[in-house]
């Protein structure tokens, strides 16, 4: 269980680089006016949105793996339910994530660099919420 623990999180930390410095990426996008700079970061965040769609994955599987370790805790515990609904909300950052990548790369973005200098602090929000239901397991 350990070692299943051990795993989870480093592919928790890798996801979690992902989704800090992707949005980073949509600002300076945002923010610049030339277009060989916006190509270049359009590449940077296709290349890093694929690098780490899969320790997602891997981060999300090795959760499902330590809960069916012993369904009867996790599943009545309601810190545990809070927690899946920050991860699911995650997921779903994610996959916007990868919305704004394409539109970036297809040259359609719509969004300026305020916007995204806001989007770029959700997961950090949520970090701090998961972290704390997991560790503190309040309720």
């Amino acid at each position: 269980m350990l070692w299943l623990k051990a795993f989870h999180l480093i592919f928790v930390v890798c996801w979690f680089a992902g989704l800090f410095y992707l949005p980073r990426i949509f600002v300076y996008y945002a923010a610049s006016e030339h277009q060989v700079t916006r190509a270049q970061l359009g590449v940077m965040a296709r290349k890093l949105y694929r690098f780490v769609t899969p320790f997602m994955i891997i981060a999300i599987v090795l959760g499902l793996a330590m809960i069916a370790q012993n369904p009867d805790y996790y599943l009545q515990a309601r810190w545990m339910w809070f927690k899946l609904g920050g991860v699911a909300f995650l997921v779903v950052y994610h996959l916007q994530c990868g919305r704004y990548v394409r539109a970036i790369n297809d040259n359609r973005n719509q969004r300026g660099h305020v916007f995204y200098r806001f989007f770029n602090e959700v997961p950090v929000l949520f970090l701090f919420a998961i972290v704390i239901l997991a560790v503190l397991k309040p309720f």
